[in-house]
C-alpha cells in the first residue's frame, strides 16, 4: 500500500504546533507496517532540509524536491513565491499559498516522463487539515489525473480553521462551483465534500464534531457523513518521551524505580521557588493559555487549595493577557505555593512532566490532546474534563479500586473541576494505592504503532470504497 500524507508541519523540518509531532510520528509508524508511506508539505525558508535531489520542475519557478526524514521520503514542494517567507502561517493570502502548495504537487505528479520520483503514485491520499484540502478539490475535478483513483482521507485536527474563501476566489481560481454541504465555502469543507472518509483525533471528538457546539460551521455538512466520520486516537514518540532516557530530568526512572521521581519533584520546587516539601500535592498546567485550555477554571478552583498550602501549583504556556495576568497575579501573591512561567520551554516542561503529581487538563474542548498522554508516560497522573480525545485516552480511577488512570469531570466549571481535584488529592494520601495508579498509567500504550494499525485499518476501507464507485 502507497500512502501519501499531505500535510503543512512536519517534525523536525518545521514545527509550529502538535500538526508537525503527527506529520512526522505516523509516517514513519506506518512504514513500520510494510506501508510505503510518504509526506508532501511546503518548502518554507525555515525548512533546513537534509540533502535533497531536485525531481520536477514546474512553470513559475516552482520544484519539486525530495529527501529522507528518519527514513521517510519526503516531497518538499519549493514554490517560493508562495512560501519564502519569515513565517509558516498567517498571510493574507495563505489561502492562494496552499492552492498553489496543491497545484504545484498534482502539475508534478501529472508531468511527462522525466519527472521519474513522482511516477510513484498513492493509493492513498491522507491530507490534513485545510491546508492540503484543495488536493481533494483538485483531484475530483481532475478525472484523468494520474491520482484520480486513489483514495481520499481527509482529517480534521482543528475545526476551528477552515481556509475560508469566496466566490471571488473560486472564479479567479477555477474551482468547481460552491462548496457542498450548506455550509460557508471553505478550503477544509471542499475537502470533506470530496473524501471517501473522514477521520479527526478521538473517538469521542468524532461524535461531538457533528453538533454545532464543537463542529461549528462544518457540522451540517459533518452530519452527512454518518459512518465515514470516524475518530482515531493520535500516538506519541515513546522514544523521545521516555523518562527513563529524558536528560531534561535530574533522575531518570521507569515504573520500577518510582521512588526516584521524587527528586525531580525537588528540584522543580528548588527551581521556582516553591517550599520543598515531598508529602505536598504538586498540580501542573502544560498548555497554550486561552479560553479553551481552561486556565481560568483551574485558577478559581485551586485558589483556596493554595491559600491554605494544601497543594501546590505550576504553570508553564504562552497565552493571551486575559488568562496569564490573573495567573502572574497568584503566584505574586503566593510564590511558595504557585509559580508561572509565561514561556515556551521544552527543558523546563519535561521537568514539569517529570516532577509534578498530577497533570491538569480542565479543556472546554479537546480534539485529542497530547499533554494528557506525555503525563501519563511520566507517571503524572491526569485531571481531565470528559471531552474529546480526553475521554478516551484517561480511564476514571475510583479510591480504593485497582482501575482507572486518572480524574474526570463533566462540567466546564470551577467547582466541577475542584471536587475532581479533590477526590485526586484524597487518592494522592493512599501512596501505595497512588503508586499502582501511576503504574497503570505509564503501562498504557499511546505509541504511534498502535495509532498507525488503526490508520491502516481506515485506509483499507477507503481503498474499498473507491475501487467500487470507480
Amino acid at each position: 500500500m502507497n500512502v501519501l500524507s499531505v500535510i503543512a508541519e512536519m517534525s523536525p523540518l518545521v514545527k509550529v504546533g502538535g500538526l508537525a509531532d503527527i506529520g512526522g510520528g505516523l509516517p514513519r509508524a506506518l512504514r513500520r507496517l510494510g506501508i510505503d508511506a510518504r509526506v508532501a508539505l511546503p518548502r518554507y525558508r525555515s525548512v533546513a532540509a537534509p540533502a535533497s535531489e531536485l525531481v520536477a520542475e514546474i512553470d513559475g519557478g516552482r520544484s519539486i524536491r525530495t529527501c529522507d526524514v528518519a527514513g521517510v521520503p519526503v516531497y518538499l514542494v519549493d514554490d517560493p513565491a508562495a512560501f519564502d517567507r519569515p513565517d509558516v502561517y498567517g498571510y493574507k493570502d495563505d489561502a492562494e499559498r496552499f492552492l498553489s502548495f496543491a497545484d504545484t504537487l498534482l502539475a508534478a505528479a501529472a508531468a511527462p516522463a522525466g519527472a521519474a520520483a513522482l511516477d510513484w503514485r498513492p493509493d492513498v491520499v491522507h491530507l490534513n487539515d485545510w491546508h492540503a484540502g484543495f488536493v481533494a478539490e483538485r483531484i475530483a475535478a481532475g478525472r484523468e489525473h494520474p491520482w484520480a483513483n486513489a483514495a481520499r482521507i481527509v482529517t480534521i485536527h482543528n475545526p476551528a480553521f477552515t481556509g475560508p474563501i469566496d466566490a471571488a476566489f473560486v472564479e479567479r481560481h477555477g474551482l468547481a462551483g460552491p462548496s457542498g454541504g450548506g455550509v460557508p465555502d471553505s478550503a477544509l469543507a471542499r475537502a470533506i465534500f470530496h473524501a471517501d472518509l473522514v477521520t479527526t483525533v478521538s473517538p469521542t471528538y468524532a461524535a461531538e464534531l457533528v453538533t454545532s457546539e464543537y463542529g461549528w460551521e462544518l457540522a451540517p455538512l459533518l452530519q452527512t457523513l454518518g459512518d465515514r466520520l470516524c475518530g482515531v486516537v493520535n500516538g506519541i514518540d515513546v522514544e523521545a518521551l521516555d523518562p527513563a532516557r529524558d536528560g531534561h530530568l535530574v533522575a531518570t526512572y521507569d515504573s520500577d524505580t518510582l521512588d526516584r521521581r521524587a527528586e525531580n519533584k525537588r528540584a522543580l520546587q528548588e527551581r521556582l521557588g516553591l517550599t520543598v516539601d515531598g508529602d505536598v500535592p504538586l498540580l501542573a498546567m502544560v498548555s497554550r493559555l486561552f479560553w479553551q485550555k481552561g486556565s481560568d477554571l483551574a485558577l478559581e478552583a485551586l485558589e483556596p487549595l493554595l491559600e491554605n498550602g494544601v497543594v501546590q501549583f505550576v504553570v508553564l504556556g504562552k497565552g493571551d493577557e486575559e488568562h496569564t495576568a490573573p495567573l502572574l497575579e497568584l503566584a505574586g501573591r503566593l510564590p511558595q505555593h504557585a509559580a508561572v512561567r509565561i514561556d515556551f520551554d521544552e527543558p523546563l516542561g519535561q521537568l514539569i512532566f517529570g516532577g509534578c503529581d498530577m497533570f491538569l487538563m480542565p479543556s472546554r474542548y479537546e480534539p485529542g490532546g497530547l499533554g494528557q498522554v506525555v503525563a501519563m508516560r511520566y507517571g503524572a497522573i491526569p485531571v481531565v474534563r470528559r471531552t474529546g480525545g480526553l475521554a478516551d485516552t484517561v480511564a476514571p480511577y475510583h479510591l480504593g479500586s485497582d482501575r482507572g488512570v486518572g480524574f474526570l469531570f463533566d462540567h466546564p466549571t470551577p467547582q466541577a473541576l475542584r471536587t475532581a481535584v479533590d477526590r485526586a488529592v484524597a487518592a494522592y494520601g493512599d501512596r501505595p494505592g497512588w503508586r499502582r495508579l501511576q503504574q497503570r498509567a505509564m503501562a498504557q500504550d499511546f505509541s504511534w504503532g498502535r495509532a498507525a494499525q488503526s490508520y491502516r485499518e481506515v485506509y483499507e476501507r477507503a481503498i474499498d470504497m473507491r475501487s467500487e464507485e470507480g
